[in-house]
């Protein structure tokens, strides 16, 4: 079992050294699970030999376009290739009306002598009441975090995923901002972290951002992966007691 982060830097990141921070993870049978689906996606999956063919399953976390703007490629793509059928696609009910209304449906509702929706492209799958989904025998647990909120204060739906690897724990924040005390049960728990980490010289604040997770406890940071970050020169994360930051095309291999 492996998780291979296709890349790693944050939405804007521009340039042939990194991509959009898309994971997958390959299962022992070589099933392939892709953790968010970013609009590079078909630029990073070629650099690592992938394709859209590999892809059967896709986790959606919330709905930047880091995170879903690939879901037109992919669903176009596997729905016009006969050799493929429709990749499951795990998120939270309350992604699945947005998802479709304000994201994909004004270039995928149209389809020539059919009345398209999310159904024609993806088998949905929704997590269950405990906020959890299971695939290829592993156990899911959404875990809400705060990304961005509007004028109103209210939250953008978004998640980050805790699961386990061959007995080892991993916490996936997905986009987040700093929140020791909302993350802090999973931070404890989990026996890996990979934590969003902005490096932007000036904060956008709905990202963690590398000054304040300096401040974590040593605890936590020795179990801590960065990603999500910005180009350019990257502080000294070892240095500083973390594991370091996520290079593009690293991998992450869980032995049994």
């Amino acid at each position: 079992m492996k998780l291979a982060f296709l890349g790693s830097g944050s939405a804007f990141t521009v340039g042939t050294d990194n991509f959009q921070s898309n994971i997958l993870l390959v299962a022992n049978d070589q099933q392939k699970l892709l953790l968010d689906c970013g609009s590079d996606i078909r630029f990073s999956l070629d650099r690592t030999g992938y394709s859209y063919r590999d892809i059967t399953a896709i986790y959606l976390s919330h709905l930047h376009s880091d995170h879903a703007g690939g879901l037109e490629y992919i669903g176009f793509s596997r729905k016009f290739d006969p050799s493929c059928d429709r990749p499951k696609l795990y998120l939270h009910p309350d992604l699945i009306k947005p998802l479709w209304q304000n994201t994909l449906s004004g270039s995928m509702g149209y389809l020539l002598e059919e009345e398209a929706n999310l159904a024609s492209y993806f088998q949905v799958q929704t997590c269950n009441a405990k906020s959890k989904f299971f695939w290829n025998q592993i156990e899911f647990e959404l875990v809400p975090v705060v990304h961005v909120q509007n004028a109103q204060g209210q939250l953008m739906p978004s998640y980050g995923l805790f699961f386990t690897l061959n007995k080892q724990s991993i916490f996936l924040t997905s986009d987040t901002q700093f929140n020791l005390s909302g993350l802090a049960p999973y931070y404890q728990k989990a026996d890996l972290i990979f934590q969003d980490c902005e490096t932007a010289t000036v904060p956008t604040k709905v990202h963690a951002h590398y000054q304040q997770l300096v401040t974590l406890p040593p605890q936590i940071k020795q179990k801590m992966w960065l990603y999500g970050y910005q180009p350019g020169n990257l502080p000294d994360a070892l240095g500083a007691g973390f594991l370091g930051f996520v290079k593009c095309q690293q991998e992450f291999t869980f032995i049994s």
